[in-house]
């Protein structure tokens, strides 16, 4: 019998129900978004039950609001099979005055939004869940808290288990609930199950256009291959192409086959990959500066959780290993799903930052309060921490304090390294191992 985990998200849902009639959570698939729902909800209706669909879908017709009864919060599991109640909670919601009502999950495929005539707004709130952090899968001891850390407390002083294998060994797995606590030939196989299912079935139901599977196949392996980076969609198009035969149009929905053409296609493949939480790009963050330094607006390439990108390269724990600068790609786009998860809980964003003279850092976590840290993620190595201690120090020093806050912490991430310590530059140096909200 599996035993749950708790999720960073559990406090969010609850904050939430409490000044909020309904709460929708989306996210990707298979990252336990029923689950969480369910150990708080007080009565539940599973729209996609075999033995109820049929005349739960009637009920939704004729009269969706005998759906909604029961003790709350209410858990409408599978509810975009039928999109009007969208409406008929809306409207529940108004009727009864009162938080805590609802709770909605379902499906990463969006639900057809012409069945629905109200927004929701200020009765219905999104809550975005993410895979599985390491602290949440209790792979990080969470000895270094980045709440603390935004607070001030920063003499942190903690030790370090994870080492090279472990950290493969994680990003090949990912944070799917489903891979936690079974063997590792088992927890390998989610990320490849998930990506058939993508492939073969999710990218097609999101607007109901028929997508090449060997197409989006190609182009999951090349965005991959620039994972961590600010590819160009023109440079992914190229490589998606590059061995595909232009006479077969059959399947693309596409009746211009020029470069614009193509172009258009991968876009669109790239935005139905993002609307079911396959990919979730880094927008810049744009500070106030010193010098009138021009900031580099492209977003940063990165699966929902690096196990995708893994998949799609078919590569394992030996194959990363043996490459250590592909695995530090991958090792950013792990710490980037965790940052997520952990500033989510604080009410901040993750961006990242790149100017025109070249200088990148790899993480920003902003607060909704305007507070700020810098991070720069790299493997691990002396060469690799002094590297990184260097970026977070040089864009701190551009930053006009005058015009904005000084960095609440500078930090650099490590995949290995045998403790987590503060620099004689002020400079926090944590392994992924030790981290959490």
């Amino acid at each position: 019998m599996n035993v749950y985990k708790p999720r960073i998200v559990d406090n969010l849902l609850k904050k939430r129900l409490s000044f909020r009639g309904a709460v929708l959570i989306e996210g990707a698939k298979w990252c336990g978004k029923t689950t969480t729902a369910m150990q708080i909800a007080r009565s539940i209706l599973q729209m996609q039950n075999p033995a109820e669909k049929k005349q739960n879908l009637e009920m939704a017709s004729i009269n969706p609001s005998i759906l909604l009864q029961g003790e709350t919060p209410r858990l409408i599991d599978e509810w975009q099979l039928a999109p009007n109640l969208w409406d008929a909670v809306r409207f529940e919601v108004d009727q009864r005055s009162l938080f805590n009502q609802f709770i909605l999950t379902g499906s990463a495929v969006p639900a057809d939004i012409k069945q629905i005539s109200h927004t929701g707004t200020g009765r219905i709130s999104r809550l975005l869940m993410r895979p599985m952090s390491l602290f949440e899968s209790e792979d990080s001891n969470g000895s270094v808290s980045l709440k603390e850390v935004f607070e001030g407390n920063t003499d942190i002083s903690a030790s370090n288990t994870l080492g090279i294998e472990d950290v493969a060994y994680l990003i090949c797995r990912g944070g799917w609930p489903q891979s936690i606590g079974i063997s590792e030939e088992e927890a390998l196989q989610q990320s490849y199950d998930y990506l058939d299912s993508v492939v073969n079935m999710d990218i097609s139901r999101v607007d109901n256009v028929t997508r090449d599977p060997q197409k989006i196949r190609r182009l999951l392996r090349s965005y991959a291959r620039n994972v961590s980076m600010q590819a160009k969609t023109t440079s992914i198009t190229q490589d998606v192409y590059i061995n595909d035969d232009d006479n077969d149009k059959s399947n693309d929905n596409e009746s211009d086959f020029s470069v614009s053409g193509k172009n258009r296609t991968i876009n669109s493949y790239i935005e139905a990959l993002k609307k079911i939480f396959v990919i979730e790009e880094s927008i810049a963050w744009n500070p106030n500066l010193r010098s009138k330094t021009a900031i580099r607006t492209s977003n940063t390439r990165y699966f929902t959780d690096p196990s995708i990108g893994v998949a799609s390269l078919s590569v394992g724990v030996k194959d990363l290993i043996g490459d250590l600068e592909t695995m530090g790609l991958f090792f950013e786009n792990l710490c980037i799903r965790d940052l997520r998860v952990y500033a989510q809980a604080l009410d901040g964003d993750v961006y990242h930052y790149r100017d025109k003279n070249g200088l990148e850092c790899d993480a920003v976590v902003h607060l909704r309060n305007g507070k700020y840290g810098l991070i720069e993620i790299k493997l691990g190595g002396d060469k690799g921490v002094s590297e990184g201690v260097n970026v977070v120090n040089k864009l701190a020093s551009n930053i006009d304090t005058k015009k904005m806050k000084e960095p609440s912490f500078k930090m650099v991430i490590t995949g290995v390294g045998s403790y987590a310590y503060k620099n004689s530059d002020g400079v926090l140096i944590v392994p992924i191992g030790c981290l959490r909200d």
